[in-house]
Formats: structure tokens, sequence, C-alpha cells
């Protein structure tokens, strides 16, 4: 009632077990009996006649024969005067409730929460039979609480990313989820293929399923591996398995059988998530044999879609479907999620605990797990949050293409939305007319992407049929992004583009284009809050250079990895003194701008010179028929290697290869000028669409063996 008058110096509002009905029945007499004690004056009313039975109690004094008449009289009035004054509460508030208390109807939190306004608002159900929750701390009542303190506080300051906190809040991954369904459990979390989902419901699967891992043995940092498409399933098994203090581990479902063998050897993943189909379920079910693996939760992918939906892919598409083995090993997700009951509390070092290994070929082209741990994730998200500023406070709505088995996607899409009380629209895989149709029919907000999907819409023929104006900010990022792309994409949309930077072993945010200031064509942007990045020299790594020079890309921050995991010698190279180096190279302009060249081992080195392959692409990129360019070095007998360039045309474009070899000149110093040009009907991407070097390198290699050989 204080908090509805509106007094200036109150924050936040924080109740627990607040009463609306109480489990005594009986509390219904409570007005007539101070009634007839003040009537009568047979004795004083907090002394008067008390016709309660004792109730069940944690404490032997709190019970209803212990508390005065006219104290349960006034506790009552004010209980029932509460919801008049509800509407009027316009700060932060926080509802906290014991699921089966035996003093309080648990149904008092819904009611409260129902009638309360205020936009940021959020109710946390405790698993307890004791109404002394907060006193006992009980499933973590206190931490909730001084959260929730600390959160008003912060806010109360207005911090941006001109004026971070002083640190990031380190705290467990799952929070995420937990809170984002505490402030909006009505709100759309997930939209996949038409079947939309609550924030409530996917916490309540989140919480069934956490159960059901618990029951197949998974504890505190066993490794549970996600084989999965973006769909709900991800999305569950991932907090599910955090909440529990297991790590996850991300496997691509294009990978092969032997990489997905080689993977779960590697990390020791001891159950694994993954889809009834037969393009991915085969080649984890192989893995049972010779590998830590013992367990395989098989998802229904016909069982996520709409009833409709479903039917039709169960008919129309059973050839798509697996066949599943009859094996005790192998269990329906149906049965994860159908656990009754709440998971047993794992206290969890936000610090040190590793939540995530996410696989990369770092620095060094060779697949290891980078030990991602809760607080390097959860900084990474606070810090994006700051980046992007105000959002809708009736929710964005973010497409979700890019997979979120990428280190990327996990954070600008799925963990940023759910921070943000975002609905996610899911979209298994990568069509350009499904995306585009999405976009019309759906109006998303956001949409984080990869230049190679920007570039996709700006060149479809049919691109009039369809209303992309309801984007109004994008994230580019896994590649460079060529100024042509973003330019068009931004006048056809009318939304900005900003590129951003990142590595896997950074959780993986670095740097990014300010949404609010200049946006300068070619850089990846300043670096976000609390990270610092540094330009150090080529031949003394401890050294760093002057602006304008380039050198390799040093970054510190949070959002750091913890180390490669069981690779104590590559953490060692890549790790010093708590600097991450980022085999890139770059430099920074007199406005702390970066800009990104290239990778330390694409640059080409041509009669001595350092030639870098994104200046050509760059040149190439400006002619009005090039679609997508990918340059690498190859040996040349004089120059010791020389630059070339593959090249793939917009559709029914013809430029001869003397053309661009002249149109490139006028950007292009003689040593940068490529030696050969390749035209390509499609070039090489990796499994988020970025162009990819690696092939063309294996292939050309190919090529100069054969010729060795005769």
């Amino acid at each position: 009632m204080l908090a509805a008058e509106g007094p200036k110096k109150l924050v936040g509002v924080a109740s627990v077990c607040a009463p609306q009905n109480y489990r005594n029945r009986t509390l219904v007499f409570v007005p007539l009996v101070h009634g007839l004690n003040k009537l009568s004056e047979w004795l004083p009313s907090f002394e008067g006649v008390m016709p309660f039975r004792e109730n069940e109690s944690e404490h032997p004094d709190i019970n209803y024969r212990n508390i005065p008449v006219h104290g349960l009289y006034q506790l009552r009035s004010m209980t029932s005067d509460l919801p008049d004054h509800l509407p009027e509460i316009e700060i932060p508030t926080l509802i906290i409730q014991g699921d089966n208390d035996p003093v309080v109807d648990p149904d008092s939190a819904n009611q409260i929460f129902k009638k309360l306004t205020t936009r940021d608002k959020a109710l946390h159900w405790i698993a307890a039979n004791r109404h002394g929750i907060l006193n006992e701390n009980i499933g973590d009542t206190c931490n909730l609480l001084t959260d929730f303190i600390a959160r008003v506080d912060l806010e109360t300051d207005a911090w941006t990313r001109h004026n971070p906190p002083p640190n990031p809040t380190a705290r467990p991954v799952h929070l995420i989820l937990d809170e984002a369904a505490a402030r909006w459990p009505e709100r759309a979390c997930l939209d996949f293929m038409g079947q939309v989902s609550s924030y409530a419901e996917i916490a309540d699967k989140v919480m069934r399923a956490a159960r059901g891992f618990q029951n197949l043995g998974v504890g505190k940092g066993d490794r549970v591996g996600l084989c999965l498409p973006n769909c709900p399933y991800h999305v569950i098994s991932y907090f599910a398995a955090m909440k529990i203090g297991a790590t996850v581990v991300n496997f691509n479902p294009l990978y092969t059988q032997q990489e997905i063998r080689d993977q779960i050897i590697d990390s020791g993943t001891i159950v694994m998530v993954t889809l009834n189909l037969k393009s991915i379920y085969p080649k984890v079910e192989a893995a049972l044999q010779g590998t830590p693996l013992r367990t395989i939760v098989v998802s229904s992918l016909s069982d996520a879609l709409p009833a409709i939906k479903g039917l039709l892919f169960n008919t129309l598409k059973r050839s798509q479907i697996a066949e599943i083995s009859q094996d005790v090993r192998i269990i329906p997700f149906e049965k994860l999620v159908s656990q009754k009951g709440r998971p047993e509390p794992v206290k969890i070092d936000p610090v040190h605990d590793i939540a995530l290994l996410q696989y990369t070929g770092g620095t060094t082209g060779i697949p290891k797990g980078a030990m991602l741990t809760h607080a390097n994730i959860t900084a990474n998200i606070e810090q994006v949050q700051l980046w992007l500023g105000e959002t809708d406070p009736r929710g964005e709505r973010i497409l979700c293409t890019i997979p979120f088995f990428h280190v990327f996607a996990m954070t600008a899409a799925m963990n940023l939305g759910l921070a943000i009380g975002a609905e996610l629209i899911l979209l298994p895989r990568f069509d350009l007319v499904d995306v585009l149709k999405t976009i019309d029919t759906k109006h998303p907000t956001l949409f984080p992407a990869v230049p190679t999907i920007f570039n996709a819409i700006n060149g479809f023929e049919g691109l009039a049929r369809y209303d992309l104006s309801s984007i109004r900010f994008c994230i580019s990022g896994g590649a460079s992004l060529p100024v042509n792309v973003k330019s068009r994409f931004e006048d056809l949309t009318g939304c900005v583009v900003v590129e951003g930077y990142g590595m896997t072993e950074a959780s993986p945010v670095v740097s990014c284009n300010p949404p609010d200031a200049q946006n300068k064509m070619l850089s990846i942007g300043l670096p976000l809050p609390w990270t610092e990045i540094e330009i150090r020299s080529f031949h003394s790594p401890d050294t760093v250079v002057p602006v304008g020079e380039r050198g390799q890309l040093v970054i510190r921050g949070p959002q750091v990895m913890a180390g490669y995991w069981n690779r104590p010698e590559e953490t060692a190279k890549t790790l010093r003194e708590g600097w991450l180096f980022s085999g890139d190279v770059g430099y920074v302009d007199e406005d702390g701008y970066l800009f990104l060249t290239d990778r330390l081992n694409d640059v080409i080195i041509c009669s001595g010179f350092n030639v870098y392959p994104r200046v050509i692409e760059d040149a190439f990129y400006k002619h009005p028929d090039v679609d997508e360019v990918t340059v690498i070095g190859i040996p040349d007998p004089y120059r010791g290697e020389t630059p070339k360039a593959f090249v793939k045309l917009k559709p029914g474009a013809h430029v001869s290869e003397d053309e661009l070899f002249a149109f490139a000149e006028q950007y292009l110093n003689p040593i940068e000028r490529p030696g050969e040009i390749e035209f390509r009907d499609e070039l090489p991407k990796t499994m988020i669409g970025k162009l990819s070097k690696k092939e063309l390198v294996l292939e050309q290699a190919a090529k100069m063996g054969d010729l060795q050989h005769g």
C-alpha cells in the first residue's frame, strides 16, 4: 500500500508469501469475533475469544491460536484492501511464494501478480511445504531477494553502454529464462512453425526436463550434448541441463558420423538430445558403441508442430523419419519431461563452473572445446543488452534462422532474446523464401544474421512481394559485411544494420558498431563494455602498435573463456596473462574504431610483403555484378605466394576475367592484384553461411600435388 502512494525513495517492492487467501478457513470469523469482543468488553480485544484450532506450523509460537484477534483482524482488513491498491504500483515488484504453503493459499501469489499493472513484475515459485521460506532460505529465496534488490538498485542509475555498471553480474545461465518467465509468464516465448509457447510453458518444461536429466543420472559437471536444429527442444534442453549444473555441448547436426563420434569422445558427452530424423538420428545412435555416450533422448519433430502440421509431416514426410531402436538407452523426449517434481537444487559457482563446451577451430584450425563459464555467457548477454539500449517494453520479436548450436546465434538470438522477454521465431534451417514469408507474416523486429543471408535477400528477384518494414535492427556477425550489402539491405527495410566481431573463445561478442552513434563502414565497431582490445605487434607480442598500424587483436574481458577443454598447451598459446590472442589481423583508428583485415593464417606473403585477402575482396565487391568473392593464397615460383580470387557472379551477369582484372586495378596496388580469377556457380560456406576458404585451400593443394606427381 505504501508503494501505491509512490514515495520518491522507494525503488522496488518484494513480497514473500503475502496472503490474499488463507489455508485456515476459520479466519473468516475474525471480524465477527473481534466485534463481539469489542461489543461485550468481556476482555481486552487482544485477549478475547479465539475460536481457532491450532494449525500445523514450523514454529510452535507461530500459529493462529497465539496471534491476538485484533492483530488477525488488522491483517485480514489490510489484505482485503490490497487488491484495490495493486494497480497503482508502478515500480519493480517481486513476488515469491511457496507452492505448498501451509499458512497462505499459494493462489494468493497469482491473484496479486494479475492485479499488478507495473510492467516490471516477477513471480517466483519455490518448491516448499513450509511458510518460512525466507527465514529458512528454502529454494535460494534469499538470493532471489538480494538479486532483485541489486537489480533495482542498478536500474535507478540508468546504466547504458556509455555509463555501464562497474562490473557485470556473475550468475548462473538458467536464471535468464527463470527471470523472464517470472516477469512475463503469459508472453509468447517461442514460435516454432506456428506452434506458440508462453514463457511459463517453456519454463515448466525446462523444470521437468531438468528433473528428467537428474533421474537419468546426470550430475553437476556432466556433459549433455545437443544435436538439434533451431526448435523448442534445443531451448528446453539447454536451460534444463544448465539448471542442474551440467555442461552443454553443442553439436552441428550436419556433422558426419565420425565428426559426431570424435566430439562425443573428446568432450565425454554422456547424454545426447537429438531429433527423430534420418538425416541426424542414425549418426548419433552409432555412437552408443565405443564412446562415453550412455543415453540418447529422441525428440519428435511432429510433436513440436501445430497439430495439423504435425499430422501432415508424419504423413507426407514419413520417409524422412528415422526408425528408433528398441533399446533401454534410448528414450523419448516426452518421457524426459514427464517427470513430476522439481529438480534437486544444485549450487552453481558462476565464475568457475563450465556452462558450455563450444567446439571451434580456434586460432589453429584443430577442433577443440572452448570452456565458457556461466559468468562468461551472462556477462556477454549483459554487454550486448547495454549495447542494444532500450527495447520495446511490449516485447520484441527476433527472427532466429542462424542455428543456436553456433555461438553467435546462442548469444545474439536465443539468450539475448530471452533476457529481454522477446518472442523467438524459430526456423530450423535457412530457406530464403521461408525467411521472406516469415518476415512478411510474423513481423519480426530484430534480425541477427550473417552477410550471406543479407546478400541473398538483397538479390531475390521477387522481393517486392514481401513486406520487410517490421525489421528495425540487425546485427551482422560471422564474417565481414561488404558495404554494398549493408547499404542495400538498409534501403530495402529501413532498418539499422550494425556489424560486430566476435570469437567462440569470447562467448562470442567482443565489439560492435553502436546503434546510436557513427556506424563506420568496414569497421567492426567499438569494444563492448568491460572489454579491452589492443593491437599487438606480429613480431613482439607484448608491444602495442601505433594507431593505424596493423597487428594482432588481443582481447581481455569478462566474456573471455576459461580455456580449451583438456588442451593446456593450446590454452597457454591462446591465453596469456588474461589476454586472448585472437589470430585476427586489424588496426584501430584515431576514434577507437576497430578494423579487421584478415585472419593471421590467411595473410598472403607476396615477395616478402603482407597482402590481406579482405582488401582484395572488398575491391571486387565494388563491382555491381559480383555476388560473392573469396581470396586465398596459392604458390607462385617468383613471388612465393600470389592471390587467387574465386568469384560468384549475380544471376544473369556476364563479366570476363580481363574485365574484372581491369576493374580491380583502380583499387589495388600491384602487389595486391590477384594472379588468377576463377568463376564459380557456388562458393563453399560454413554451417552458418559464412564463406569458407578451407575447402578452396585444400582443393588448390590437391591440384598442386597432382601437378607435381605428373
